[in-house]
């Protein structure tokens, strides 16, 4: 088994804060078929508020900009419920069927695993986890940072850094969604909240 990344060195700038979460959440060891990395992204809001969007398990196309759909197919949404994720046309592939691994939401932290679809993104795993930035911003609004990391085998045909790179995409994407999501809320309550 090998490590292929260090966590710790993308995240050396992030703070401690960031680098214990890797160290816990975020580090794997790989087969020699695998592949691993993460996506960090700062958003403009509370962690309470990330947060409950994030553990939706249920709706995830409520920030991920690639899903069209989704339908539980087990369980209500908790540790151990599989859903059915319908994927937006022009992507290769049309549907997902994922676990919901781990769901703390005192430690905010979310892990599922790809079980099945018409995809090849095989024995693919997902940590998601979100804290609150070190440093106040000025005007003493709170920022979240969101680590995305995965493992996932390398398909026949690709390269680590073919694989990486399009999972990397997918991330990336999905979590600039989710920036502008809940920084869109939160300005619309605050703007409420001021009226």
């Amino acid at each position: 088994m090998k490590l292929v990344y260090n966590p710790y060195q993308i995240l050396a700038e992030r703070g401690n804060t960031a680098q214990a979460m890797a160290r816990q959440y975020h580090s794997y060891h790989l087969l020699p078929n695998q592949c691993s990395s993460l996506v960090v992204q700062t958003i403009r809001a509370p962690v309470a508020q990330v947060w409950s969007m994030v553990r939706r398990f249920d709706q995830p196309q409520c920030y991920k900009m690639f899903i069209c759909g989704c339908t539980l197919r087990r369980g209500k949404g908790g540790i151990g419920s599989i859903r059915e994720v319908n994927i937006v046309s022009g992507l290769p592939a049309e549907t997902s069927f994922e676990r919901l691994d781990k769901l703390d939401d005192d430690l905010h932290v979310m892990r599922f695993s790809v079980i099945g679809g018409d995809h090849r993104l095989v024995n693919y795993h997902s940590t998601l986890t979100l804290h609150e930035e070190e440093e106040e911003e000025d005007g003493g609004i709170r920022k979240t940072v969101a680590i995305e990391s995965y493992v996932v085998d390398v398909p026949d045909g690709n390269s680590e850094e073919e694989t990486c790179y399009f999972a990397n995409t997918i991330i990336g994407f999905n979590l600039r969604a989710l920036a502008a999501v809940t920084e869109t809320r939160r300005l619309k309550a605050t703007n409420f909240n001021s009226v």
